[in-house]
């Protein structure tokens, strides 16, 4: 049986847009009239073998009736406003209370650092705290969990009476600390292995009002870059996001879901390049994408000699080229500056 994918390409962007739009030329991208496209690349896959081609939405009625149906409902997805808590594009501080992680670890361990740093972040523009107490870098090691509670009771604890009006995420694959976050009013549990790792993290989640991101990674920490291989990496991605959301069927906040393809968890350079640059093919699935390129090694093998220590011109590079696909939340160290060019792209953007 042969399965069909939806990507929407050739973006219009600001005033172009908007005119195209509402000369109904283009279709809006997730209901922002301010990015717009009049084109889709459909892949088609037969068991392993996988190609794909470019048409404009006006040749749709060319395709044949099962390929046109599918592509149909994917542009319902795909043009639909995404329901958030932000209608503008997001930006998750993260904040890792841990002594090994592959950035900042050992800097931010402490609870007053800590609390430090997160009132910094929220000053700088940042929507949501990411907060984690165990280092998900390749190569890691696992930690018991009630230690990695033990790194993060306070500042969780305390977190929405000190900053009553940010929303802050959980970063754990540990049931014990998602539940102990949940009694203290988490908005969002972030779980790089998909509610895998530990068997009660999915049945703890489901049914709660809070968002659960859903994140792909190859492997583990321990085993994620040690020669990960994929048919196709966005296909495979792809799959693995619709048999998770199958699981979400029956949760009753089914919609607060965010997708995350998870960018150098169990990827090369390749891998990564290729998910950024069609990333716009998760939105047929119906959920806001997050992206978190911050500081990642594959800036490193793109720039070489011209590496940085914070990576940051890499980093915001990604992230306006992902902001230009629609992706709409950011998962990042360096918030002022990403603020910044966010803040900047957006109004070039909006011209």
């Amino acid at each position: 049986m042969v399965k069909y994918y939806t990507r929407a390409c050739n973006f219009y962007y600001g005033s172009q847009s908007r005119e195209l739009v509402k000369k109904k030329q283009t279709l809006p991208l997730n209901g922002n009239n301010n990015i717009s496209f009049n084109q889709v690349e459909i892949f088609s896959k037969n068991q392993k073998k996988i190609s794909s081609k470019i048409i404009s939405l006006k040749k749709l009625e060319l395709l044949s009736k099962n390929i046109k149906y599918k592509v149909l409902k994917d542009l319902k997805n795909i043009t639909t406003k995404k329901k958030l808590f932000n209608h503008k594009p997001i930006i998750m501080g993260i904040l890792n209370m841990t002594p090994d992680s592959f950035s900042d670890g050992g800097i931010y361990n402490k609870n007053k650092k800590a609390f430090k740093r997160i009132k910094q972040m929220i000053d700088q523009g940042a929507d949501i705290i990411d907060i984690g107490g165990e280092s998900t870098r390749p190569g890691s090691r696992i930690i018991n969990p009630k230690i990695e509670w033990e790194r993060l009771k306070v500042v969780v604890t305390k977190f929405k009476k000190k900053f009553p009006k940010s929303k802050f995420s959980i970063d754990t694959r540990k049931s014990l600390v998602m539940r102990n976050s949940i009694k203290h009013k988490v908005d969002i549990v972030n779980d790089v292995s998909c509610f895998k790792y530990d068997k009660n993290s999915f049945d703890l989640v489901k049914n709660q009002d809070l968002w659960k991101i859903i994140h792909h990674m190859q492997g583990t920490p321990q085993t994620m870059q040690i020669n990960p291989k994929y048919n196709n990496v966005i296909i495979d991605i792809y799959d693995f996001f619709e048999s998770q959301l199958k699981k979400f069927k029956r949760d009753k906040f089914k919609k607060k879901i965010i997708i995350d393809p998870g960018i150098g968890f169990g990827k090369n350079l390749k891998h990564n390049l290729m998910i950024l640059s069609k990333i716009s093919i998760f939105h047929s699935l119906g959920f806001p994408l997050l992206v978190g390129t911050s500081r990642k090694k594959f800036i490193n093998q793109i720039s070489k000699n011209f590496d940085t220590k914070e990576r940051l011109g890499g980093t915001l590079s990604s992230i306006i080229f992902s902001l230009s696909q629609g992706v709409k939340i950011f998962r990042v160290h360096n918030v002022s500056e990403i603020k910044q060019g966010i803040l900047v792209f957006e109004k070039l953007l909006n011209q």
